[in-house]
């Protein structure tokens, strides 16, 4: 992912979201854990940015190879 890439993904939230919405972290992957039915399990990604690999049940996860790649590939942000 570009430097410019994020400026523009960046400036497109602020666009349409507010500033309020800026995101700090861009984490860039495949794809996103879902259920069978298609919804995406906010859950789990929650859990991936606080880096706790104790998500709880995902039976209901349509592919959990997913979750190799986003702790995989999870940026680490200093506060």
């Amino acid at each position: 992912m570009t430097a410019d890439l994020k400026m523009n993904i960046k400036r497109r939230v602020r666009n349409k979201i507010g500033a309020l919405a800026d995101p700090d972290v861009i984490h860039a992957v495949s794809a996103l854990p879902k259920t069978k039915s298609g919804k995406i399990m906010r859950r789990i990604l929650s859990k991936v940015a606080q880096n706790d690999r104790q998500l709880g049940d995902t039976s209901t996860m349509a592919d959990e190879s997913v979750l190799q790649e986003l702790f995989t590939t999870r940026v680490i942000q200093l506060s």
